[in-house]
């Protein structure tokens, strides 16, 4: 066992992280000032988006195998059961933040006042039909006056991430479902036909309103930037470091600011993890002490660098019961 270790040891020297385009740059951050600050080697992070992450994470442990896996979403009980089998089985949760999803235009255009109902309708593949009947059809709107007469006669264009991003997948559950779910029959569909009501609120249109503009958030903040008419999804954490090219949409009146997002009045906001293989720790070097930094004061306090980069910190309590589950290396049991 000592000399399989040792090998693997002498194989890799120096840690790899995939996943989550949104965790991205605080990863980033931190392996940078990790590979300054320390002896050990800069780790490797890939942005793959969260589901990409999650397969690479889950094919098993050893030296060709990643160490890390950056989510912005926690990681669904399909792929705990996919590692599991795998022969991934204690696997270290660290829920580092949170940020939120802001629906964003360029800073030449006006700033759209929108509501999770109006995201639902403009976005999603089908919709009550408009007689107030409880049928759904496809959906016909084209203009964002067409779904609200209050919002402007502009063409339905939104750019967002493929269904392998955690923010795909957040801006599904939190905006999209949160509008679907206005319609109390279509609510009532959650408990008949958990399977149906999925799809009616979490899937997107196809016909060129919504346009996959892969895991790069910054090419979607630039292609805004080109296209006043058009409205972004990304992070908060972006939003942040492109202010003077980008504005968010209000959501339900509530903007997308430090103290919306850490209070939860910012209806778009999630949880931000990263997950690890504890049967990595102690043999591709740095691990542990990379984690240490990570959670540390100086990196994801209140006025941690991570603050810097967009990143809305946990609680003092939140973030030192974390501290000691990470320290200690506590595996998930369960979800």
């Amino acid at each position: 066992m000592l000399a399989a270790t040792s090998a693997v040891a002498a194989t890799r020297d120096s840690i790899s992280v995939v996943g989550s385009s949104t965790v991205f740059p605080f990863s980033k951050v931190v392996a940078e000032r990790f590979g300054r600050s320390t002896s050990f080697k800069t780790p490797t992070i890939e942005s793959t988006g969260t589901g990409g992450g999650f397969k690479e994470f889950c094919k098993g442990t050893g030296v060709s195998t990643v160490d890390i896996s950056n989510a912005s979403r926690r990681i669904k009980q399909s792929e705990f059961d996919m590692c599991k089998a795998n022969g991934v089985k204690d696997i270290v949760e660290v829920l580092i933040g949170y940020d939120g999803i802001v629906l964003a235009n360029s800073v030449k255009a006006t700033p759209f006042k929108l509501t999770r109902r109006d995201i639902f309708l403009a976005l999603a593949k089908e919709v009550p039909a408009a007689d107030g009947s409880e049928k759904l059809v496809a959906n016909p709107y084209k203009t964002w006056k067409d779904v609200n007469p209050t919002l402007p006669a502009t063409k339905i264009e939104v750019l967002g991430p493929p269904p392998t991003s955690g923010t795909r997948d957040a801006f599904a559950e939190l905006a999209m479902e949160g509008g679907c779910k206005t319609f109390p029959w279509i609510k009532a569909m959650k408990k008949k036909n958990k399977a149906k009501y999925k799809a009616v609120c979490h899937i997107v249109r196809e016909d060129g309103a919504y346009v996959e503009a892969g895991e790069n958030d910054n090419l979607i903040v630039q292609k805004l930037n080109a296209n006043p008419n058009a409205l972004g999804i990304f992070g908060f954490s972006f939003l942040d470091q492109n202010a003077d090219k980008v504005q968010a949409s209000l959501i339900d009146s509530e903007a997308p600011t430090f103290e919306t997002i850490a209070d939860g009045s910012y209806p778009v906001s999630r949880p931000l993890y990263f997950y690890v293989k504890k049967a990595h720790v102690g043999v591709i070097p740095g691990i542990a002490e990379y984690l240490a930094e990570f959670t540390s004061e100086k990196a994801w306090g209140e006025e941690g660098y991570l603050t810097d980069k967009g990143m809305i910190p946990l609680s003092d309590e939140k973030r030192a019961e974390i501290k000691k589950r990470v320290s200690n290396l506590e595996p998930l049991k369960a979800l």
